[in-house]
């Protein structure tokens, strides 16, 4: 959700992740529980090496033939960063995926490895968790397998004035029901975020639907009325301390997807094992030589 100082310029889609993934259709509800890893790449560590050092986080979790998957994107505006998202039908759901990763010995130790090597091209690496806040949704529900983007706004509301921006969004959500296509998925920080930290996500095919996005305003406007703008201006400023969006793309080289996902766009989502691939052909070639 992306509001400017006296209008807004749209508000942002998110569906599912990882566990979703499950779903017999390609098209589904948003995890309850969101799991959020982001590491700040070093300069001049992006691309290629990051991606590579990533592999062996996939390969492993191939190999261990892992339920829990997870999607990787990079960021494109903003600090360079990848963030990692794992999702959960609840929290017990969760517990019960990190005590079988610590009970597998093999998966553990295979992590742990790759994470060394990863930290080396690291200058951060933090965590935090989400819930899902369906009543500040607005047609959630999105084919991931075939989108390329997500753009991510993060809003930070003063302490206290939970109920102005409660406010603000119910208003967003009756304007944006006028308007097709638009849709949104909000998640509020439970764990390793600042209280008050809401998140809402819009993944898109194509930078031709951000084009889109900007041009639907005027509807949006029209929407509102002039005494509705006013009144969202005086919410947004009474109720929001910070806002930030950034926009990022879906790196399928470093996400573990399911096998759904896979046939959904093979094209696609086929080049995630091609770094895997070459990480095991050149693992198995090194121990032959030995």
């Amino acid at each position: 959700m992306k509001i400017k100082a006296v209008s807004v310029a749209g508000i942002l889609v998110l569906a599912a992740l990882a566990n979703a993934q499950e779903k017999s259709s390609t098209t589904t509800p948003p995890p309850k529980v969101l799991v959020i890893t982001r590491e700040f790449v070093k300069p001049g560590r992006t691309g290629t090496t990051h991606e590579k050092s990533e592999s062996a986080f996939v390969q492993a979790m191939s190999s261990a033939k892992w339920p829990t998957h997870y999607l990787a994107v990079d960021s494109i505006t903003g600090k360079p960063r990848s963030l990692f998202f794992t999702g959960f039908d609840n929290f017990e759901a969760w517990e019960k995926d990190a005590l079988a990763t610590q009970k597998n010995s093999a998966l553990s130790a295979a992590l742990e490895k790759a994470g060394y090597a990863d930290g080396d091209l690291l200058s951060e690496v933090d965590g935090a968790t989400f819930a899902y806040r369906e009543d500040f949704s607005l047609r959630p529900n999105a084919d991931i397998p075939h989108m390329r983007y997500f753009e991510i706004s993060r809003f930070q509301v003063k302490p206290g004035h939970d109920k102005e921006f409660e406010k603000l969004v119910k208003m967003v959500m009756a304007a944006y029901e006028k308007i097709p296509d638009v849709q949104w998925a909000c998640y509020q920080a439970a764990y390793g975020s600042r209280d008050g930290t809401y998140l809402f996500f819009s993944p898109h095919k194509s930078a031709v639907e951000l084009d889109h996005l900007f041009a639907q305003n005027k509807q949006f406007d029209a929407a509102m009325g002039e005494d509705g703008m006013k009144q969202l201006g005086e919410l947004m400023s009474a109720s929001v301390q910070e806002s930030e969006t950034n926009l990022f793309a879906f790196n399928p080289r470093m996400s573990y997807v399911s096998d759904e996902w896979i046939k959904a766009d093979a094209e696609f989502w086929t080049t995630k094992s091609a770094i895997a691939t070459t990480h095991k052909k050149k693992t198995t070639t090194e121990a032959a030589k030995q």
